[in-house]
């Protein structure tokens, strides 16, 4: 999961990524200014794919960041964006990810799905990257559910990080074992957490209860596995950290990882019903701050099982950037 206060600094490539290395602050305000004094009217985020396939590159390209255009010439992004935007008729807004100090990241798709753009402003609208890429689709995958219907495994209102089926928005998607993974955090303000941010306690979602989202039997539970301390640290070592897996039958299998240390209350074994408590929300294996990972497989095997697409008791469909509860 990326780190949610993490500002996503960026790194300038020579095809189809384009990004530059700095954070937000007053180099922003700088273009602001300097974009008002040759009376050019900012325009406003979710404007930037219709301005972009328009052909307006030269809008586009002054309202980024000064270490945006030292990093990525003109004339260069104006090709990239020629050849991008050949046989595209239109991009759909997919979502829109707040990461702190204003700054905000917008995903869109083009109508066929195959083509994408992610764009990072900031509080006062400078873009500080814009990523274009080919999507990877997997159809014969992606119409498929699960036969098990599934709850979400948390009460009350949480925030979609990870989850759909595009690599922008949902970087698991790349992964057949966890192609339809979501990961949730609680949201408050447009921010995760309150107070010193490298401790678990300043998160909201840390110690919040883990629930069974369907009914099914324990196979397989971690529950030794320190919670990552400061944040931001992780262990790749043991990736889904404190873990329950769930045998719903038909070959369908859930993994709910990263609970906090020594709190999960089940056992293998366990027969338990939608709703029961499974354990506490926390920060261990590779997780980048507290969160709930959640996706159903084939088989009870990390490594060579294939994630399904988890079919929700509710007809609202959901994606990275949205509310549920």
């Amino acid at each position: 999961m990326r780190y949610l206060k993490f500002l996503l600094l960026l790194v300038a490539f020579s095809t189809v990524f384009l990004t530059a290395c700095n954070t937000v602050g007053e180099e922003g305000e700088e273009n602001k200014e300097e974009n008002t004094d040759q009376g050019g009217k900012l325009l406003e985020p979710k404007e930037l794919a219709d301005v972009f396939l328009n052909g307006d590159y030269e809008k586009v390209y002054s309202q980024t960041s000064k270490t945006f255009q030292g990093e990525v010439p003109f004339k260069q992004f104006q090709e990239l964006g020629k050849e991008f935007n050949k046989d595209v008729a239109k991009y759909i807004l997919q979502s829109e990810l707040p990461y702190g100090n204003g700054a905000k990241q917008y995903v869109w798709i083009d109508d066929s799905g195959s083509k994408g753009m992610m764009a990072i402003f900031d509080e006062d609208d400078i873009i500080h990257g814009l990523q274009v890429m080919p999507l990877t689709l997997y159809p014969e995958t992606d119409n498929i559910y699960t036969e098990t219907i599934f709850d979400f495994p948390f009460q009350d209102k949480w925030f979609v990080f990870w989850g759909g089926t595009n690599s922008l928005v949902n970087y698991h998607y790349a992964y057949e074992n966890q192609r339809y993974a979501y990961d949730f955090v609680i949201m408050n303000e447009y921010s995760s957490y309150e107070g010193d941010p490298t401790l678990n306690e300043s998160y909201y979602a840390f110690g919040k209860e883990y629930l069974v989202p369907a009914d099914g039997t324990v196979v397989q539970v971690e529950n030794s596995v320190k919670d990552n301390e400061p944040v931001g640290r992780m262990n790749q070592k043991q990736p889904l950290g404190n873990y329950v897996i769930l045998d719903h039958g038909n070959k369908e299998f859930s993994y709910l990882a990263h609970f906090k240390y020594q709190s999960i209350v089940v056992k293998e074994g366990d027969k338990v019903k939608k709703g029961d408590l499974l354990g506490l929300v926390g920060n261990s294996g590779n997780s980048s701050e507290p969160h709930i990972h959640f996706h159903v497989a084939d088989s009870p095997d990390p490594m060579t099982s294939k994630s399904i697409k988890i079919n929700f008791d509710r007809e609202d469909k959901f994606i990275q950037g949205d509310f549920v509860d």
